[in-house]
């Protein structure tokens, strides 16, 4: 397993290299988005710890820039935030990030937050074209994590088309706020009503006047008729 550290702090970054190759993983650290973007480039990490608070690009435009290409999206990725607030969490992973740790943080909750992303990643298998959902003017293209409304891509977050695959796989039945953050989020972070919400309605917004076939079904969760 092979990990990407982007801090351009750098003790910070040589600690966590240090505590990860001790973890056996292979290790590469960054100091700046050039250089990161470039490994990139080469090779894709299984996992990628990224500092929001980057110089010249910080942690969030470079996340946009991650999972705006197809090649990259699907790499998972923990945003480390200095103090990090409610908000600065619910932005992070409205951006795509996997999980988001606030430092200081301490190192076993960390690595038990990679190791339960990367067991994830294992374990998950992406289902096959031929389940492909159509509804209305959607079509949903679970292999290629795509998106079309009218025959044009929609642009989501990973979050946002799990949420919409799952809603649209559990179609006719209530999906409970609960539920929705097991298979989302996978129930390892801890994700307010609040988040979940924002998904909604971002979600409701992209697709545009077929986003009101998401229901709101008050005090239990949402659910597509």
């Amino acid at each position: 397993m092979n990990i990407y550290v982007v801090d351009a702090d750098e003790s910070t970054r040589s600690m966590l290299l240090y505590v990860l190759g001790e973890q056996s993983y292979t290790t590469n650290g960054f100091e700046n988005a050039e250089s990161f973007k470039a490994a990139m480039r080469k090779q894709l990490p299984n996992l990628i710890l990224l500092d929001r608070a980057m110089p010249e690009e910080d942690g969030l435009t470079l996340l946009k820039w991650l999972k705006s290409d197809r090649r990259t999206a699907s790499v998972p990725v923990i945003l480390l935030m200095n103090q990090a607030t409610e908000m600065d969490k619910v932005i992070g992973l409205d951006h795509g990030a996997d999980d988001c740790i606030s430092k200081p943080f301490g190192i076993l909750e960390l690595l038990s937050r990679i190791h339960a992303i990367l067991r994830r990643t294992e374990q998950r298998t992406a289902p096959s074209d031929e389940t492909q959902r159509v509804y209305q003017d959607i079509i949903v293209y679970p292999n290629r994590h795509l998106v079309t409304l009218h025959g044009r891509e929609v642009h989501l977050t990973k979050k946002e088309f799990r949420l919409l695959w799952y809603l649209l796989e559990n179609r006719g039945h209530v999906m409970t706020r609960e539920r929705i953050m097991e298979y989302v989020w996978d129930a390892d972070f801890d994700v307010e009503t609040r988040t979940i919400d924002i998904h909604i309605n971002t979600l409701r917004k992209k697709l545009k006047d077929n986003g009101c076939m998401i229901q709101t079904i008050r005090g239990v969760g949402y659910k597509i008729s």
